[in-house]
């Protein structure tokens, strides 16, 4: 019996082990996978002469990813803008505010949207807001527009976002012990300067995590944004111009120009940058999360 149990703990402590290991080096994994499968690529161009140059034509063999990734980081830019305030003041209301019953309600509505597939989204855009920007949004500033612009694919990105950045803020505002607003009220601090200096400040680095995540979600989304952002190269970009991120590259062009040589390694590379830019996402986050909580 004894010896049974001695080892069910060992196969028990090994397939646990097993599965960390697994999981910490997926990454590692999938990052050298993309790197070997771009080598060609780097032997025909160096590293900042495939970031830096703008020039894409894939027949005369040059491919600068530029525009790409110029493209990628402003729709990702837009939508944070347009998510991020909307997100931290809703959290902040169904946690802080609002009666028990609006927050049963919205639990479900908030799975609802998370759970939708993103060619939904996607027409969804083309329907609702593509003409919204073309009509309405672009004459307010004097430009005319065919509405698949950058602008469109950063509102279309942000409606996507909110669900998961608001799951994640609720959680975050809720896990806030109640004693301390309590105790700042009993002090003779007002309900909001309570919310604001107690609830808001101590959760700081989970506010922060759950931005982090909801921007690397966002630079990797690929099927809505495709379907409105325009998906023309730029080298200059208003945001009622058509743009092309780098996941509507992959999706676009993958499995149809592979015949042309070294097109599979820049697609490759493409996944390579993705990969790389969102880990930079996620450090750069970390760090803030680091600093947060040292103060």
């Amino acid at each position: 019996m004894l010896f049974r149990r001695i080892l069910i703990d060992k196969i028990t402590g090994i397939w646990m082990v097993a599965a960390l290991v697994t999981i910490l080096l997926l990454p590692l994994v999938i990052g050298v996978g993309l790197y070997l499968k771009s080598v060609p690529l780097f032997e025909h161009q160096n590293l900042w002469h495939l970031i830096g140059t703008s020039e894409w034509a894939p027949h005369e063999g040059k491919f600068g990813f530029w525009p790409f990734i110029a493209g990628s980081l402003y729709v990702t830019l837009i939508a944070f803008v347009f998510a991020a305030p909307v997100c931290l003041l809703t959290g902040i209301y169904l946690t802080q505010f609002s009666s028990p019953k609006l927050m049963r309600i919205m639990h479900p509505v908030i799975d609802i949207l998370a759970g939708l597939p993103s060619v939904i989204y996607g027409v969804w855009g083309i329907l609702v807001i593509v003409p919204f920007v073309s009509r309405i949004v672009a004459p307010v500033f004097n430009t005319s527009s065919s509405g698949y612009t950058i602008f469109a694919g950063g509102i279309v990105l942000a409606v996507m976002c909110i669900p998961y950045i608001l799951n994640m803020l609720i959680e975050v505002f809720n896990t806030v012990p109640i004693g301390l607003k309590e105790a700042s009220l009993s002090l003779g601090a007002t309900f909001w300067e309570s919310v604001k200096h107690v609830v808001i400040r101590k959760s700081y680095p989970g506010i922060i995590s759950a931005f982090g995540l909801g921007i690397a979600k966002a630079f990797g989304e690929t099927i809505a944004v495709m379907m409105v952002v325009g998906n023309m190269v730029q080298t200059h970009f208003s945001p009622f111009e058509a743009g092309y991120p780098l996941p509507a590259l992959i999706a676009n062009n993958y499995g149809e120009m592979l015949s042309i040589p070294l097109y599979d390694s820049a697609l490759m590379f493409a996944a390579l940058l993705l990969f790389v830019i969102i880990l930079v996402i996620n450090i750069i986050f970390r760090y803030f999360i680091y600093k947060t909580r040292e103060r």
